[in-house]
């Protein structure tokens, strides 16, 4: 599996790379603060993960980014494009501690964050479940627990959907991020915070 960069370490991103450190999957995660605020993090996850510069950590295969809505195009700024290279959106159009949902015009949130990440091939996942089931167990009920993801480039889904298989979860594909991207928006979807089992 391709080393992966996570933009974010608040509550998902922590989760997402506890749950990739879990499988030996090499992380690199930055922040806005700087990799030195992360030394703490970085030394609970153990020898495959370092705190990186946003750069860094974007410059990786595969790229996780979970900030603030309202912080996503500072975070994302002036980075090189992404030349064909996976970026996975694990944002929701909405803030703490207000959760007052964030004025799309009708959009969904996916494609306007892929406007920000030029170059990328789009992928949205990781952003209905709570953090506690992203970093959890993903078997804990007896099954797999169920994680969607949906994009518009097949070959970036197929990677999507082996990583979570590595993780340990049941990936279900729900299509194009026209479509995946609104059933699992957060506010307006009905797929967020479901915690489904797959069970064999």
């Amino acid at each position: 599996m391709s080393r992966i960069g996570i933009i974010g370490a608040g509550a998902i991103g922590a989760a997402f790379a506890r749950s990739l450190s879990r499988q030996g999957i090499e992380v690199v995660i930055a922040n806005s603060r700087g990799p030195e605020t992360l030394a703490s993090l970085v030394a609970e996850l153990g020898p495959t993960a370092r705190a990186g510069t946003r750069e860094e950590a974007a410059a990786q295969p595969i790229v996780l980014v979970a900030v603030n809505w309202s912080k996503l195009p500072m975070a994302l700024a002036g980075l090189p494009d992404f030349a064909g290279r996976t970026v996975i959106d694990a944002n929701n159009p909405i803030e703490a501690p207000l959760f007052k949902a964030v004025d799309l015009q009708g959009r969904v949130s996916s494609e306007v964050f892929a406007e920000w990440v030029p170059g990328a091939r789009v992928v949205k996942a990781f952003n209905h479940l709570q953090a506690h089931l992203v970093d959890g167990d993903p078997a804990a009920e007896g099954g797999r627990r169920v994680l969607f993801f949906s994009g518009d480039s097949a070959q970036a889904k197929v990677g999507v959907a082996a990583l979570i298989e590595r993780l340990g979860f049941f990936g279900v594909d729900l299509g194009s991020l026209s479509v995946g991207g609104r059933l699992v928006q957060f506010p307006g979807g009905p797929l967020p915070a479901l915690n489904l089992v797959k069970f064999a």
